[in-house]
């Protein structure tokens, strides 16, 4: 690994974070969930997000070894670990993403590459580019249907399932971890503009905020 430059994104150093939506929150609120809501928006900052490419084999054999779990067996596929605090999604052909607590991303990259030495692969941490938006609640399909071209009918989207889709003007990775919750994976700079597309669309069905 002499020619690959390998850095932890979260050092020791004393420098605020602060979540991809805090803007947002701060300019357009956060309504608190009530009795009425019948979807719930919560998101979830500062995982650890790593694009994994290669060949399948080769991967598959690494992740099992490092984290416990298996690629997906098939396209648009979604897996998670036993705690459902880990996850590998397939992409493409040959891309995957990971996402893991924050904090875990620079240890298993460098698990992974010790696991993979003398293969060919490319491993990026785009955990700073990325975060993760969960919907919940009984109007959470009915407001993807307001929102993303991607049939979300549970016939054709079903537990365990995730796609890279258009929601709005934008794309989005949309998953479905449970037959409860759905996330939306959203690039930072687009954030913003999702969460209010959000609110407002699910203005109809008294949508709250989990902070």
């Amino acid at each position: 690994m002499s020619n690959v430059a390998i850095f932890d994104t979260r050092t020791d150093a004393k420098i605020p974070l602060e979540s991809p939506l805090a803007y947002a929150y701060r300019r357009f609120g956060a309504p608190a969930a009530t009795a009425r809501s019948r979807v719930t928006l919560r998101e979830r900052p500062f995982l650890g997000h790593l694009i994994l490419r290669g060949g399948a084999i080769v991967l598959d054999e690494a992740v099992r070894e490092v984290l416990g779990i298996s690629l997906p067996g098939e396209p648009q596929g979604l897996v998670l670990d036993a705690e459902g605090e880990r996850s590998i999604q397939w992409l493409s052909p040959d891309e995957w993403l990971v996402i893991v607590p924050g904090g875990e991303e620079f240890t298993l990259e460098n698990r992974l590459r010790e696991a993979l030495a003398g293969a060919h692969f490319a491993i990026s941490n785009v955990s700073g580019g990325q975060t993760l938006v969960e919907l919940e609640g009984e109007a959470a399909r009915e407001l993807l249907m307001k929102s993303v071209i991607y049939d979300v009918h549970p016939s054709h989207f079903p537990v365990g399932k995730g796609v890279t889709t258009v929601f709005a003007k934008t794309t989005v990775i949309l998953r479905r971890p449970s037959d409860a919750r759905w996330e939306l994976v959203v690039r930072r700079s687009f954030a913003d503009y999702t969460y209010r597309w959000l609110l407002d669309a699910g203005e109809a069905h008294d949508i709250g905020v989990e902070r």
